[in-house]
């Protein structure tokens, strides 16, 4: 039918510009947190933009939960405000008639979420984590960067290198100072290789350098001219297998396993496309908006329901992951709840304009 269409095409378009700026504000937000460490040297500059991608890729189920429920709730309330919803009931259509077109707008999602919850998202995590204990363990070997005061992983020494190839890796013009037994020894270079010894140790050998040796604040100190100087950098590194906690094991693993936060997890996973159709279909009965009050109060009211669904959420699932509750389907009650309230702000807005109890009061009756 053509509301139908209407209100698909609408939700489409609507969608597509609520995602992208939820995505810009989040990678705006990450992507400066990610360049503030690796300024402070915590992160390697290389690793920025995997970084955003896999953190990204995590949160995407969450984005689209969240594009889902203000898509629906934006066209709706554009609907009550444009007196649109007004002709559309006029002409013999109820509430309940929008369940469909919206659920038609939200079922892909949904079913977009569960593949990315349910098999992407574990993998993300588990990429993530073993691309940053690789950054971790090889932190040495990144300390060089050209122009750049860089302090080993142990904090006793300072490297800084002019320029630096790194095809040949030849360096120029290089200054380290090591820090051992209350003594300060400072190294310069004009010349400089990065390469490796027997043992496969990461190396810096100078050429053409001084050393000088001495204690702070004290006048005496030891002068050292070297045609050749070696500087173990690093050890050999041997990037450790990551131990897979429960959010980066795969779902079929989650579900044979007994531990609690397993369980927990998999209750998460299996929630999140669930919430997203609970949520559009609360955001059907939450979009009512008097064009004669002008207060949005409706927009709080979602706002506050969708806290409550996921604090609810976020509670029981540490409950279970606790040993609270036994069994992942625990976080049931929750979705029941939105369930239940959507229900009752159906049958509220179905029945004539009146005071809240009044109308909710004899269907409760009936219900008993």
């Amino acid at each position: 039918m053509l509301f139908k269409k209407s209100l698909t095409r609408e939700l489409t378009y609507t969608s597509i510009g609520v995602f992208f700026i939820l995505l810009a504000i989040l990678l705006t937000t990450q992507t400066i947190n990610l360049l503030g460490r690796a300024a402070e040297g915590r992160l390697a500059n290389e690793a920025v933009a995997a970084m955003v991608g896999f953190w990204t890729l995590g949160f995407f189920p969450v984005l689209m939960i969240l594009t889902v429920f203000v898509s629906v709730l934006v066209v709706l309330t554009r609907m009550w405000r444009e007196h649109e919803m007004a002709v559309w009931l006029a002409s013999g259509k109820s509430l309940r008639d929008w369940i469909a077109p919206v659920m038609r707008y939200a079922l892909p999602l949904a079913l977009l979420i569960a593949i990315t919850t349910l098999v992407v998202e574990p993998w993300a995590q588990q990429r993530s984590s073993e691309y940053a204990d690789m950054l971790k363990q090889r932190e040495e070997m990144t300390a060089l960067a050209p122009g750049v005061f860089k302090e080993s992983h142990s904090s006793d020494r300072v490297y800084f290198i002019e320029g630096y190839s790194a095809s040949s890796g030849a360096t120029r013009n290089v200054f380290v100072q090591n820090i051992a037994n209350g003594k300060v020894s400072s190294v310069f270079a004009r010349e400089g290789q990065l390469g490796r010894d027997v043992h496969g140790n990461r190396t810096l050998t100078l050429f053409n350098g001084r050393r000088y040796v001495g204690e702070p604040g004290s006048a005496a100190f030891e002068v050292v001219a070297f045609d050749r100087y070696s500087i173990k950098i690093s050890d050999n590194v041997r990037v450790t297998p990551t131990e897979l906690n429960s959010g980066m094991r795969p779902t079929l693993a989650l579900l044979h396993s007994d531990q609690p936060k397993d369980r927990a997890e998999l209750a998460w996973r299996l929630s999140m496309p669930i919430s997203a159709l609970l949520l559009a279909l609360l955001a059907i009965p939450l979009s009512y908006y008097n064009p004669r009050a002008g207060h949005a109060y409706n927009l709080l009211a979602a706002l506050g329901a969708y806290l409550l669904y996921q604090n609810l959420l976020w509670l029981l699932r540490n409950w279970i992951a606790s040993g609270k509750i036994p069994s992942a389907l625990g976080i049931l009650p929750a979705h029941l709840l939105i369930l239940l309230l959507a229900i009752a702000l159906f049958h509220y807005r179905n029945r004539p304009a009146g005071p809240l109890l009044p109308v909710l009061l004899p269907w409760l009756r009936k219900n008993k």
